[in-house]
């Protein structure tokens, strides 16, 4: 599934929020004087804790409609998993070395397995193939996690919207509403019926907070205003999907009667503000051109095909690469300002000026 940076306001407007501004400030005067960083980070800035390693077994498959499986996932001795919260997700590592995140869609309640859904992407870089193809009950492999960058706040009115398998973090989310007794709604679009993963157990929590919505019944694809109008005043909104629908939701959401918008989106935002610049593989290595419309990361895949990636979003730290001269503009969401002094660079999103040449361990 991504991650997109979140808003500078709470309630999804393009301006700082003054409130955060202010505490951040009297945040870091407070470790100055405790003379330590113990917290000093963003409050948006998900935590950077090592994520702890699972070995797992594929206990079920099943597929939920077409190029959609899903996986059940246990501790090979039986044992308990570790807890998880809605939204959270999973680092797995594959038979390849593939590294690849799903969101859990089970049921955070049930501590002796983990569940996943996979869309399978023939044109991707592999790993839902692979998934595909070869993980069926009796499989093994190492995970990482879980670990959550779209956690749940749980606000006393919540909106939830989903595009296709952008489900998957969300029915967590509807059964905890559910469970604590929310007001809530969830929204789950798709081209047609058949493209919508978990259509059954969501119609089983509540039939009528459950709107699913198809474009071959309503004439296309929904607008930021429709996808919003089921918001009563107040609401929070979670939305996982596809770009042009998160985009279609921010952009309404300030004449929308929500006050708050928590997203997660399946691949990195569109660079809109590149500019062309080059990495370089090694000292003597080869110098490859990053033009303005893609990835340095995109770039470096063509000449190391091999080269890890997963979120895309400067979130997972999958793609980290070393950078040994240049001057970088970080772009992610997950380096500490240690981490970056010491020649740890993202390319999924980093970028760098005009003209400059970043020099990579690859």
């Amino acid at each position: 599934m991504d991650l997109l940076t979140p808003p500078p306001d709470l309630y999804g407007r393009p301006r700082a929020d003054r409130f955060l501004t202010r505490l951040t400030a009297i945040q870091d005067r407070y470790v100055q004087a405790l003379g330590g960083p113990l917290l000093r980070r963003s409050p948006r800035r998900p935590l950077s804790r090592p994520a702890a390693q699972l070995q797992l077994v594929v206990t079920a498959r099943r597929e939920l409609i077409a190029d959609v499986i899903e996986l059940s996932l246990a501790d090979p001795s039986g044992g308990q998993l570790p807890r998880w919260q809605p939204g959270a997700h999973l680092r797995l590592v594959l038979p390849s070395g593939r590294e690849r995140h799903y969101s859990l869609s089970g049921d955070p309640a049930d501590r002796r397995s983990y569940r996943i859904a996979v869309r399978k992407l023939p044109e991707g870089g592999g790993g839902s193939v692979e998934i595909h193809d070869t993980l069926h009950p009796g499989a093994r492999l190492t995970a990482r996690g879980p670990r959550n960058g779209f956690a749940f706040c749980a606000e006393p009115t919540v909106l939830l919207l989903a595009g296709g398998i952008g489900i998957t973090p969300l029915l967590p989310m509807a059964r905890e509403a559910q469970r604590h007794g929310l007001d809530w709604q969830l929204v789950h679009v798709g081209r047609s019926a058949d493209t919508l993963p978990y259509a059954d157990e969501l119609r089983a929590l509540d039939p009528h907070r459950v709107v699913l919505r198809t474009d071959d019944e309503h004439g296309g694809v929904p607008t930021g205003a429709e996808l919003l109008a089921p918001a009563p005043r107040g609401a929070a909104v979670y939305c996982c999907g596809p770009a042009p629908m998160l985009a279609a939701v921010q952009q309404a959401l300030d004449e929308s009667p929500a006050s708050a918008l928590h997203f997660e989106r399946f691949g990195a935002a569109p660079i809109t503000d590149g500019k062309p610049f080059a990495v370089r593989l090694g000292t003597d290595g080869p110098t490859l051109e990053v033009p303005v419309d893609r990835s340095a990361l995109d770039v470096l895949r063509e000449a190391r095909p091999d080269l890890p990636y997963s979120c895309h979003q400067g979130f997972c730290g999958t793609c980290e690469v070393r950078l040994r001269s240049g001057t970088p503009d970080h772009r992610d969401r997950r380096l500490t300002p240690e981490q970056r002094a010491a020649g740890a660079l993202l390319p999924c999103v980093s970028r760098a000026a005009e003209g400059e040449t970043l020099v990579l361990d690859v």
